[in-house]
């Protein structure tokens, strides 16, 4: 059968343990002289003083927007485009996790285009490019820093939208594992669980294509092998500059392939009650796995081996559930044991949210398996 496929990402990807030192040659390389750095707020001061003492030896004068909170809501975008636009920036830094990146990635392209953050909310809706970006992940997680999508807190309509475009897409992604070894246990499971799901469901996307399954299936392997050790040994270089790659990977993936029905499901879950992202994801996850499986045999056996599994002989369905028993073993092992109960959410809200998780339509356009309102719901009660 003829495959037709693309395969589209950050312009330059820069790996490795130390490579944050070389961010004052990376800049130069943009022809830019005076960026925008982007941080999580609680990352600000120990960053600030980090980037100082790069930037300044080379000359590179940076102005800060430190006001990056987990699950940022729109305003921020906008704050902080305003900023790059009064202090004439010619570049966004996005320093931290997927807030920070994702909040870094819309500035850039607001601030050069002169508009509104809500005029870019959907596919394709950026006119033309923005200031060049660079980012900088602290966490092995999200991927934002190759992905096209910036998503935010509609804090009015208590629901997540994003923002979908090339233009998104950062001239360079710049990863260091030593970012992320002071990161705790609980968000370095919480991310980790996060690269895990973008992983997988790129690897079931009905869009997945030769090359973006070899990211996703290596990020699986990387994630299975070395999360435990990050979450319970943060100090482990090795596992850390493993697992980083792996987050790497699944972006790749994502970015490639799409998501499923994973984030479609946990979106409303953030945007209503400010569930973190990973954590959603997580929460959802098993259930989706389950709903799935299904319609993807063949690709769940792939991801029990690719975990770790034994399923030399086994038919394909047996071979499939024993990816169910790898995932939810690494997620007790990493102690993530919330339940959608814990957060006050009962069998009445499901209609609500699943009424709100079929409106991101582009995931369930990637799933193996068509999701209806009542299967929504059904996902949630086993979440519950």
């Amino acid at each position: 059968m003829k495959q037709i496929f693309s395969f589209t990402g950050a312009k330059k990807i820069v790996f490795g343990s130390g490579a944050l030192g070389q961010l004052a040659d990376h800049i130069k390389e943009l022809n830019a002289k005076n960026p925008l750095v982007v941080i999580d707020k609680n990352l600000s001061a120990v960053f600030q003083e980090k980037v100082e003492k790069i930037l300044s030896p080379a000359g590179i004068k940076f102005s800060v927007y430190d006001k990056v909170e987990p699950e940022p809501p729109i305003e921020l975008a906008d704050e902080g485009a305003a900023l790059a636009q009064k202090n004439k920036s010619d570049a966004v830094i996005g320093i931290g996790g997927g807030s920070a990146m994702d909040t870094a990635k819309a500035i850039a392209v607001i601030a050069a285009n002169n508009a509104k953050a809500t005029d870019f909310l959907g596919l394709g809706k950026v006119p033309k490019p923005g200031l060049p970006k660079i980012m900088i992940p602290t966490t092995a997680g999200t991927g934002s820093e190759v992905t096209f999508t910036a998503v935010f807190i509609r804090k009015d309509l208590k629901k997540k939208e994003g923002m979908n475009s090339v233009h998104l897409y950062p001239e360079l992604a710049l990863l260091d594992p030593e970012l992320t070894l002071s990161l705790p246990p609980a968000p370095t499971a919480q991310t980790g669980l996060d690269a895990l799901c973008h992983a997988i469901e790129s690897y079931t996307s009905i869009n997945s294509s030769p090359m973006s399954e070899l990211v996703s299936l290596q990020a699986i392997a990387l994630i299975a092998d070395n999360l435990r050790a990050c979450v319970h040994n943060g100090k482990n270089l090795a596992a850390r500059e493993q697992m980083l790659l792996g987050s790497l990977y699944a972006g790749l993936g994502l970015a490639n392939a799409g998501v499923t029905a994973v984030h479609s499901l946990s979106y409303p879950l953030g945007g209503k009650y400010g569930i973190g992202h990973g954590l959603a994801n997580t929460m959802m996850l098993m259930a989706v796995m389950n709903f799935n499986l299904p319609g993807a045999l063949e690709k769940f056996a792939d991801i029990a081996d690719a975990m770790g599994e034994n399923t030399d002989g086994l038919p394909a369905r047996e071979a499939a559930y024993l990816a169910l028993d790898a995932v939810e073993a690494l997620i007790e092992d990493c102690g993530i044991h919330a339940s959608l109960a814990d957060f006050g959410i009962t069998e009445k809200d499901f209609p609500d949210l699943a009424d709100v998780a079929l409106t991101v339509a582009r995931p369930l356009e990637n799933n193996p398996r068509k999701v209806t309102k009542d299967d929504a719901i059904a996902m949630y009660a086993q979440a519950l």
